[in-house]
C-alpha cells in the first residue's frame, strides 16, 4: 500500500519560511502527479506532474515552489514571506500506481502556524 508522510511544519513568525516535505512509499510503479492543499476543504495551493508541469494557487504565487525529487519520491512545498493567513493544516496529494491502475492517495497532514 502506498503512504504519504508529510513532515516540516511548525511554528514560524510572519515573513518567515518553511520547507514541507511529503515522502511517498509502498509499492510505488510511478508518480503522475502530486499536490498540496490545505484546511478541512482542502483547498488547493500548488501541483507538480511528474513531467514537471506547474500550476500554482494565486494566493500563494511568487511566494510558494512546489518541487519533485522522482528518485526520492519526495515531494517539497518551499513556503517563503508567510502570512499569518496561511496558518493550516498542509496535506499531502498524490496520483500514484500501483500494480495496473492509478490510485488517489493523501497523507494525514502537516500542521502550519503563522503568528508574531
Amino acid at each position: 500500500q502506498v503512504q504519504l508522510v508529510e513532515s516540516g511544519g511548525g511554528l514560524v513568525q510572519p515573513g518567515g519560511s518553511l520547507r514541507l516535505s511529503c515522502a511517498a512509499s509502498g509499492s510505488i510503479v510511478s508518480i503522475r502527479g502530486m499536490g498540496w492543499y490545505r484546511g478541512p476543504h482542502r483547498e488547493f495551493v500548488a501541483r507538480i506532474s511528474s513531467g514537471g508541469s506547474l500550476t500554482v494557487a494565486e494566493a500563494v504565487k511568487g511566494r510558494f515552489t512546489i518541487s519533485l525529487d522522482n528518485a526520492k519520491n519526495t515531494l517539497y512545498l518551499q513556503m517563503n514571506s508567510l502570512k499569518p493567513e496561511d496558518t493550516d493544516v498542509y496535506y499531502c496529494n498524490g496520483q500514484i500506481q500501483e500494480a495496473s491502475s492509478y490510485g488517489d492517495h493523501w497523507g494525514r497532514g502537516t500542521r502550519v502556524t503563522v503568528s508574531s
